[in-house]
């Protein structure tokens, strides 16, 4: 049985590759995914073969891992950040069961959540929620009563996606949902661009000063709860020692 692994590279530099993604890579025949992802690791492994394709074609880069790793080659496709989160294992493991003679390995990467939190501080140091503001395939609405929910549970939140040129004012109408729950607008919030990428870019800010920010797709974006702080230019959610311990 052939496999296909599902990889995932994290942010893009080297350093974040997994022992595990490194081995799967390495293993692999053919590395697949959408064009930006493999040029990210592709000089890492000199002389495999390539697949890609633009973004939007996500089904036919899954149909044709499949259909390559079930002619009798191992595929690795490439996702950024982890594969499961807003990746492609999810779309390949529905595919599956029309190719039985392919065995999928999903192999965990370091997420934007994680990689960017860890940029700004510790941010999601307790509760926090993971919500995409595209709503390509998720219908408006259903990010706003995500969002709602969210704010009402006093959720530090992790915004993927914020905005783009055809989504320019999401982020603005997501912090206006947010304030309209009651969140403060002295929230602490931060955002980081390129992350472990040339031309990394990062800022701590308050809620008010996010909603008028100018992002894109490449930055991942954090609004903090009731409790979070900023402690010498980091971005901090205390998870409670502070009162256990009593200092």
């Amino acid at each position: 049985m052939n496999t296909l692994f599902v990889v995932g590279i994290g942010p893009g530099g080297p350093e974040f590759l997994t022992g595990e993604a490194r081995e799967a890579l390495s293993r692999a025949q053919v590395l697949c995914g959408y064009t930006v992802y493999v040029d990210l690791v592709a000089p890492l492994f000199p002389g495999k073969e390539t697949y890609t394709s633009p973004m939007t074609k996500e089904l036919e880069r899954c149909r044709w891992a499949l259909e390559t790793a079930q002619s009798g080659r191992d595929v690795a496709f490439v996702c950024s950040g982890d594969a499961g989160v807003y990746g492609m294992a999810g779309l390949l493991l529905q595919l599956a069961p029309q190719f039985p003679a392919v065995e999928i390995r999903v192999v965990a990467g370091v997420t934007a959540a994680l990689s960017g939190g860890a940029v700004l501080g510790a941010p999601l140091g307790h509760d926090f929620c993971v919500i995409s503001l595209s709503d390509l395939l998720t219908p408006w609405k259903v990010i706003e009563t995500r969002l709602r929910c969210a704010a009402r549970g006093d959720f530090c939140l992790c915004l993927y996606n914020p905005s783009s040129r055809k989504r320019a004012g999401y982020l603005q109408k997501a912090c206006d949902i947010l304030l309209e729950e009651g969140r403060s607008p002295q929230t602490v919030c931060g955002w980081v661009k390129n992350i472990g990428r040339e031309g990394q870019e990062s800022r701590v800010l308050s809620l008010s000063d996010l909603r008028a920010e100018q992002l894109d797709m490449f930055t991942t974006v954090f609004i903090g709860s009731s409790t979070t702080q900023e402690v010498n230019g980091r971005m901090v959610t205390p998870r409670g020692y502070e009162q256990k311990c009593g200092w």
